[in-house]
């Protein structure tokens, strides 16, 4: 069995960890069961949580057991780290079908054939059987308010004021690992590192019930060199689920990432050994489009699957190079022709204002020829539309 601690080190999925040169010993010497939390939030898994997918997956790989907790408890309250707001609530029909859709996304980045296979569970199962009492005497008598309000989990929330039920999440969390470790022997929790503080907060718990250690952590958050969050693009997330993001949109996503964060990705989202990466990413100039292409079908590939990576590719080359056959498409009707109309049709603007705005800066063309005027009128036929240099479809007038 390798030691998955160095994999994940040298890739660079690890940005803390309790102590981390035992934990390093103990993945090299016992098969161990580790865990990682997604809230249900909403229906779909989106680009921010892949590299702690990627910690689970590489867990699996080296031997070990990894368990997805999907937090159909903890999704009622929501993570009050780094907001400002309150998160919406939501129902509890919805969020059971956010839980049904994020498990069946997880498990696909899994291999189910092998022994170590990803365990599955919802903390409702065991959170909503737990009485109030009991769960204050369990987390209650072990964690320190003032440790938790020192954490800077609440911190933004503080300022806006922090609701009794927003500083429940950080003791839910917290138990959450304590029942793992009591029915699974769950030893280890992974996550982002914004969730360094609820992470330990439940190693602390553990150690001060049971006496016993256990470990934690984190991966670094992925990052734009100004340093905002990766997975977000103008239309919102990028998410994971392909009816809520197309899989030519997800490719040309990772397409376009800026040439100085590639070989970081790659060894965070990909499964190529180390020694392939490098020698991808050792490129200058414009040839570091080809390592980007490289990139954007490994990652489609990863969370979509090959065939969908497949023709991500050919799409994306076919718009570049002009081939309309395997060009992307999309339909509009006869009476959206006219091109602001169109524009917002195939959610190339936001609103009328937005492709008013577009089309007087010059960034749309119809045909390769642009566009100078809201009052233009679309073939009424199949056509290209350009927005900018790196949004291209064929649309099918029907």
């Amino acid at each position: 069995m390798n030691n998955v601690f160095d994999e994940m080190k040298a890739r660079g999925l690890i940005y803390q960890a309790i102590n981390e040169d035992e934990l390093r010993e103990l993945l090299g010497k016992e098969r161990v069961v580790c865990y990682c939390g997604f809230d249900p939030t909403a229906d779909s898994l989106h680009v921010g949580h892949l590299a702690s997918i990627m910690q689970l997956v590489r867990m699996q790989r080296a031997g070990h057991t990894p368990i997805a907790l999907i937090g159909g408890a903890t999704g009622r309250i929501g993570d009050p780290t780094g907001r400002n707001d309150m998160r919406p609530m939501i129902t509890q029909e919805q969020r059971d079908e956010n839980v049904r859709k994020i498990k069946e996304q997880l498990e696909s980045f899994f291999d189910p054939k092998m022994p170590n296979k990803l365990i599955v569970v919802n903390n409702d199962e065991w959170i909503s059987k737990l009485g109030y009492v009991e769960f204050l005497n369990i987390v209650g008598l072990n964690m320190s308010v003032n440790k938790m309000l020192s954490s800077g989990c609440f911190e933004q929330r503080m300022e806006n004021g922090l609701s009794f039920l927003e500083f429940n999440y950080m003791p839910m969390q917290a138990y959450d690992f304590w029942y793992l470790f009591k029915n699974y022997n769950c030893k280890v929790e992974l996550g982002g590192s914004d969730q360094w503080a609820n992470i330990v907060a439940g190693a602390d718990l553990i150690r001060k019930k049971e006496d016993k250690p256990v470990y934690c952590m984190t991966t670094p958050l992925l990052t734009k060199s100004d340093g905002t969050k990766m997975g977000k693009s103008a239309g919102g997330a990028v998410w994971l689920d392909r009816e809520k993001y197309s899989d030519y949109d997800f490719f040309q996503y990772f397409r376009d990432i800026e040439d100085s964060k590639v070989e970081e990705i790659f060894r965070v989202l990909t499964l190529l050994p180390l020694e392939e990466i490098k020698e991808i990413c050792s490129v200058s100039g414009k040839e570091i489009n080809k390592a980007k292409e490289r990139l954007a079908y490994e990652v489609t590939k990863l969370v979509r699957g090959e065939e969908s990576a497949v023709q991500a590719l050919s799409q994306a080359r076919a718009a570049f190079g002009g081939d309309t056959s395997e060009m992307p498409e999309s339909e509009i009707s006869k009476d959206k022709l006219n091109i602001v109309d169109c524009l917002i049709s195939l959610e190339f603007a936001s609103s009328r204002g937005d492709a008013k705005k577009l089309i007087a800066g010059g960034g749309v063309r119809v045909n390769d020829k642009p566009v100078d005027s809201i009052d233009f009128t679309c073939p009424a036929e199949t056509f290209v539309l350009k927005k900018g240099k790196k949004n291209i479809i064929k649309v099918i007038v029907k």
